[in-house]
């Protein structure tokens, strides 16, 4: 079963999430404050795949909660919940060592994609027999850090977007495997996700702006016709 902690003290917002990721197949710890959920991921024994904190808590807000989480694993997944737009604030969840955050207000798809995501990011890792060893994944002359969530070519950072890092992500994990572009949307965006396959298309063209040498001549991520593509590192 796959375990999530969701710490939200407005409950209309918690029972709105509760409910779409039990229907996604989702077992549901509920904690209206930090210090409850503590004390419910301590009591299932730190079996708890993902956590779902939103920033702005009665008492331990979110941040403190992220970094007392993230001392205690090292592979949960942690995705904060923020209804602010400042990007520090964005920023600051990651810095204490959160995978990701969503913005308020969201769609139950969105939310459920993002959770799906990170879920089999969590559970790769996991089944590994040292984190460590999932944590860098090298290709070529490219290194991409699944924790820090970067990318680098020649020792060079390159600059991603989170969908672009997503498919980034699975490329490194499927070299030389053809992946058509449905393939793709499910991974990246989830199942939920009703929209054209030509959004693949889009962010492939700036992925190869951002990693070729010659973008309209890709040595990297090659075209596979009728099909989808490949990562040729």
């Amino acid at each position: 079963m796959k375990r999530i902690l969701v710490c939200e003290d407005e409950s209309a917002i918690r029972e709105f999430v509760v409910i779409n990721l039990k229907r996604s197949g989702y077992e549901v710890l509920e904690a209206g404050s930090g210090e409850e959920a503590l004390k419910l991921f301590d009591e299932a024994k730190g079996d708890v795949d993902i956590a779902l904190l939103d920033i702005m808590l009665p008492g331990m807000d979110g941040f403190a909660v992220c970094r007392e989480l993230r001392s205690k694993s090292d592979t949960i997944g942690i995705i904060m919940l923020t209804a602010r737009t400042q990007e520090m604030e964005k920023v600051g969840g990651l810095m204490m060592g959160a995978d990701d955050y969503v913005t308020k207000p969201f769609s139950p798809s969105e939310l459920v994609a993002r959770v799906d995501a990170l879920h089999r990011r969590v559970t790769a890792v996991r089944s590994r027999d040292g984190v460590n060893y999932l944590e860098e994944l090298t290709s070529g002359d490219f290194v991409l850090n699944l924790r820090n969530r970067t990318l680098k070519k020649k020792g060079a950072p390159v600059e991603l977007t989170q969908v672009e890092f997503q498919i980034m992500e699975y490329f490194f994990t499927s070299p030389g495997k053809a992946l058509s572009r449905t393939d793709i949307l499910t991974r990246v965006w989830g199942e939920e996700y009703f929209g054209e396959e030509k959004i693949v298309d889009v962010n492939i063209r700036r992925l190869r702006m951002k990693i070729e040498e010659i973008p309209s001549e890709p040595q990297h991520i090659l075209t596979v016709w009728g099909l989808g593509y490949k990562w040729a590192g």
